[in-house]
């Protein structure tokens, strides 16, 4: 179970892990956006550097929260919950955090219990 914590505005943060074409893993603090409803996981461009994942398309368009955006996208890795993912990652450059995309909550269960202090993150196991 991935356990998250709230930030001082109620944002909902996870700790993640990125992983690099070479293998190494990076620890990455990442905030759970529900209204980045077009994708997985969004990056900012230098993070990109040391991960060397694989473009798989190029300037995108997608509609933010600052406007319209143009990104790349990737094919990275991560970790969550102790189980690794391959997925398309959006890069840009004008990313200030690391963004989880609500896509994650149609395989993984978001439970919220804000004056308990619960935050978690969990696969879901098929049926």
């Amino acid at each position: 179970m991935g356990v998250g914590y709230f930030g001082d505005n109620g944002e909902l943060w996870f700790e993640i892990q990125l992983v690099a074409a070479n293998g190494d893993m990076f620890s990455v603090e990442a905030l759970f956006d529900t209204g980045f409803t077009a994708g997985w996981l969004a990056i900012n461009t230098q993070d990109l550097e040391a991960l060397e994942w694989l473009r798989i398309a190029a300037q995108i368009s997608m509609t933010t929260a600052r406007g319209e955006g143009q990104f790349n996208l990737y094919e990275g890795r991560v970790i969550i919950d102790a189980t690794e993912f391959a997925i398309p990652v959006h890069v840009g450059d004008n990313i200030p955090d690391t963004l989880m995309g609500s896509a994650w909550l149609d395989i993984m269960q978001l439970i919220v219990n804000k004056p308990q202090g619960i935050l978690t993150l969990e696969t879901l196991q098929p049926n």
